[in-house]
């Protein structure tokens, strides 16, 4: 961790040691950064297409290419199903095939399936298959994997607006912060989830338009706290010699008040994160989320609604929500401790 301290200032390295001293916190973050790890690496985990195929000693990558039936012996001049019994004894044969830990993809059927979808965790379905007779662990992974960069970038989006909007009106005050908390407190009040319903009514949402539009009413959310940092540092002695010095005032907010409140914010990050996760998935879960047939920790519940006499699915959505979201509060309450003034400002009893 040495090149991570030379970048870091005394007080924020002590943070960061504050931060490892919390155990739970420590480890959540370690346990939360594998989850996503593997959740970006969804298609070399779960996919219905071999990593590796080697036929007639030449290499084939599925996953970069495709290729034809035609390519391996085959007959048709369409896209290679590797998952075809007469493809793969042809390829087989004169080779071989690396299969991924998971050989389903998120849309992938079973069609070889013993019994009626939804079947049973399984040997070959470790988490049993949906009602379409889809692998549910390659859903959850890929699941994981849109819930957890939807929260990111909602997360980050809102938090850099609102941010800015709480600067401007704490540091300059006056109209502009009236006028701007009557507009905030209009905007807070208009009743998100119907303007979803009728959005939906009239385009069909997706990854980027549902976004935009939960980030145009999550902004809100760090306005207060930003404000009310910068309306108390405007008046402290530094920024007004910094003023005083000339300095202009876009310098002084983003060199001396936002640092500041740059504090108190970065504690209620982890929870805006977790905040979003449970909107997405309560979307989906509702269908005014994502498309259908789209992976979602949402269609997952609705899944399990849906089939009570399997309850693998219900347990499977519990589990997963419930592992995502503790590790997400654990994280966010090390986050506060480690930014807790009275244990940054003293850190010898700290230690003891």
């Amino acid at each position: 961790m040495a090149f991570v301290f030379f970048r870091l200032s005394p007080l924020n390295q002590y943070r960061w040691q504050l931060f490892r001293a919390n155990r739970r916190a420590w480890w959540s973050l370690w346990i939360f950064l594998a989850v996503f790890a593997v959740s970006l690496a969804a298609e070399l985990v779960a996919n219905s297409k071999p990593l590796v195929v080697s036929y007639q000693s030449e290499l084939y990558f599925p996953l970069l290419e495709d290729y034809p039936e035609t390519t391996f012996g085959g007959d048709l001049p369409i896209d290679a199903d590797y998952r075809d019994p007469y493809l793969a004894e042809l390829i087989n044969t004169e080779g071989w095939m690396l299969w991924p830990l998971i050989p389903f993809a998120a849309s992938t059927i079973n069609y070889d399936l013993t019994s009626p979808a939804p079947t049973p965790p399984s040997s070959e379905n470790w988490l049993g298959t949906d009602d379409q007779g889809r692998d549910v662990l390659a859903r959850v992974i890929y699941s994981l994997r849109l819930s957890i960069l939807f929260a990111l970038i909602l997360t980050l989006g809102s938090s850099v607006v609102g941010v800015l909007v709480g600067a401007l009106q704490g540091y300059y005050g006056g109209r502009l912060d009236l006028w701007g908390q009557r507009f905030i407190e209009i905007w807070t009040g208009l009743p998100t989830l119907f303007v979803l319903i009728i959005l939906s009514s009239i385009i069909n949402p997706g990854f980027w338009w549902l976004l935009l539009i939960l980030l145009v009413f999550s902004w809100t959310a760090l306005v207060d706290l930003v404000r009310a940092e910068c309306l108390r540092a405007r008046n402290l002695e530094y920024v007004r010699a910094a003023r005083a010095l000339g300095l202009p005032n876009r310098l002084i907010i983003f060199r001396h008040v936002l640092p500041n409140a740059l504090v108190a914010t970065l504690t209620f990050l982890p929870f805006l994160f977790t905040g979003a996760v449970t909107t997405l998935t309560a979307l989906d879960f509702l269908g005014f989320g994502m498309p259908p047939g789209t992976p979602s920790l949402g269609e997952l519940v609705a899944q399990g609604k849906s089939n009570l006499h399997a309850p693998w699915l219900g347990i499977t959505a519990f589990m997963t929500l419930a592992i995502l979201l503790t590790l997400l509060v654990f994280i966010g309450e090390g986050v506060r401790d480690a930014f807790d003034p009275r244990k940054t400002l003293a850190p010898q009893e700290s230690k003891a």
